[in-house]
């Protein structure tokens, strides 16, 4: 039996036929693409066709930089993302410790110290105020800092005479001892004591939370989550419960496990495979760790944290790379950018697997490059994995530590014109996952509220809708080697698609995010709707 639809406003981003008002669908792969008329000539019985009622089709929407287990546990733990102030986020702490028992975990993210007056960062002493006699850990909107309270650095073993480790710093007081602050690495110090879930613990919460992906039309995810993320995911195929599909990349701490399996870049199936080995450059933006060419405004010692250097990366890479295994390396700053790209110049290009074309190695987030760097991208076949939506979230926060640097920050046009291509994502838990508030970000440079203005922020860097939905559709495709099955409604493509309840490449940008999902298919089957 096949799927008919029919009666569609399909923007196919193929092409060689850009637009069709029907397609046919057999054994979860397009068939035909066309009118009708053209469509409906080929039915045969037993045929489910559906009426679209002239509603606007595109490619499923991937994610190309989502943390999928992190996403899913940051549904059950506290939100302090709205927090105005200090008063406010302990104020959501306080109310979720008079319901926790003494000695249980207070579990959150969120905070971001950046958008509280003053700007400085928060304390255990702070913390103590809501919670007390239970240990509380919350991290970063970033994800790349975390703050615990008294009892919780004590759990972990976290004293003035404990060093700092390789790659993170324990913020200290002037007399030694941690305020209660952690950056990057010395965070693992945390996630030891708080405990991971096990596999399937793991597999029930992104079951749960998949079906919130579909209802923005999100049809696929690039998972740069660690090891149980793996792990669920490969329990959730196996039953038959994955729900969309995963290119998955494992963290650099598995590389020799990976390499021993045999695992190599693209080995897999339509709905789980292998990306390739995802690794950390530098720090972020939000909490002064991303490692930049020139210091911070206004902290003239401060040029952010490379958690990797040179030699550990370009180690890392050259096994990875003969083992053909693909990377994906998180850099935000100047200078991390550029010894990523250093390091991919100085690499042979890896081969895919089971007979898929090499998967390209890419560069997670690109936030501030310097203007020599922009062609590099194209130059060496790097995917630039960006999230649109840190560009009017990070604004007012990079104007102010960046300075006259953001000219070249979050730029996508500029790197668009120079020959490179974009895969976009959320970076969810960190940014809201929805798609089209990405494509909105995108195309405006402006918050939903209209700030800064008509023009946006750096309104030189803003794309048409037209490249900011193909960076969600054929962007993803391309990064993970995938560009002949998916990214377009085309004959022999996986039969992926999103139904929307208006013309997005038509309506006024800033009408996007209130664009609504009515239908995903996802390999010739609706997951949602459509409600038609």
């Amino acid at each position: 039996m096949g799927t008919i639809l029919t009666n569609g406003r399909f923007r196919t981003m193929d092409p060689a036929a850009p637009a069709a008002t029907a397609v046919a669908a057999r054994d979860g792969v397009f068939v035909a693409v066309g009118t009708d008329e053209e469509i409906g000539a080929s039915s045969r019985p037993g045929d489910c066709s559906t009426d679209l009622q002239g509603r606007l089709v595109i490619p499923g929407l991937v994610d190309a930089h989502i943390h999928l287990l992190g996403y899913a546990q940051a549904r059950h733990r506290l939100d302090v993302t709205p927090a105005r102030d200090l008063e406010d986020a302990l104020a959501v702490v306080r109310a979720r410790a008079a319901e926790t028992p003494a000695g249980e975990w207070i579990l959150g993210r969120g905070w971001n110290q950046n958008r509280w007056p003053g700007h400085a960062f928060p304390t255990a002493a702070d913390l103590d105020r809501a919670a007390k006699e239970s240990p509380a850990y919350l991290i970063a909107q970033s994800g790349h800092a975390g703050w615990a309270n008294t009892l919780a650095l004590e759990v972990a073993g976290i004293t003035g005479d404990r060093p700092d480790p390789p790659g993170g710093v324990i913020q200290r007081t002037g007399d030694g001892q941690p305020t209660g602050i952690l950056f990057e690495e010395a965070m693992e110090f945390l996630d030891d004591a708080v405990g991971s879930p096990t596999p399937a613990e793991a597999a029930r919460m992104i079951r749960q939370a998949v079906p919130s992906l579909w209802e923005v039309g999100i049809t696929g995810v690039h998972c740069v989550d660690g090891q149980t993320a793996y792990q669920a995911a490969q329990l959730l195929h196996q039953s038959g419960e994955l729900g969309l599909r995963v290119v998955k990349y494992l963290p650099a701490s598995q590389l020799d496990d990976a390499i021993g399996a045999g695992l190599r870049s693209g080995l897999g199936d339509d709905w789980l495979w292998i990306g390739g080995i995802k690794l950390f450059a530098d720090g972020a933006l939000g909490v002064h760790t991303a490692a930049l060419s020139a210091p911070y405004e206004g902290e003239s010692e401060n040029l952010g944290l490379m958690v990797l250097e040179p030699e550990e990366l370009m180690d890392i890479g050259r096994r990875a790379s003969a083992a053909g295994l693909s990377l994906a390396i998180h850099a935000i700053g100047d200078r991390a950018n550029r010894v990523v790209l250093d390091l991919y110049q100085a690499l042979p290009h890896p081969a895919g697997g089971q007979g898929r074309p090499a998967v390209p190695n890419r560069i997670e987030h690109v936030q501030l490059l310097d203007p020599s760097d922009v062609g590099r991208f194209a130059e060496l076949d790097v995917t630039a994995s960006m999230q649109p939506i840190h560009a009017t979230s990070d604004m007012e926060m990079a104007e102010r530590l960046w300075g006259q640097r953001t000219a070249t920050s979050y730029a996508w046009r500029l790197l668009l014109e120079n020959g490179a291509r974009l895969a976009f994502g959320s970076d969810a838990p960190v940014e809201p996952v929805d798609p089209l508030l990405g494509i909105h970000a995108a195309v405006t440079r402006r918050r939903l509220d209209g700030t800064p203005g008509v023009d946006g922020w750096h309104p030189e860097q803003r794309i048409t809708l037209h490249q900011a939905v193909s960076a969600y559709t054929i962007g993803p495709s391309r990064a993970a080697g995938l560009g002949a099955k998916l990214g377009s409604i085309s004959p022999g493509k996986l039969a992926d698609l999103v139904v929307l309840d208006r013309d997005v490449l038509a309506i006024d940008p800033m009408e996007i995010p209130s664009a609504g999902v009515v239908g995903v298919m996802i390999g010739g089957e609706w997951v949602k709707g459509p409600e038609t």
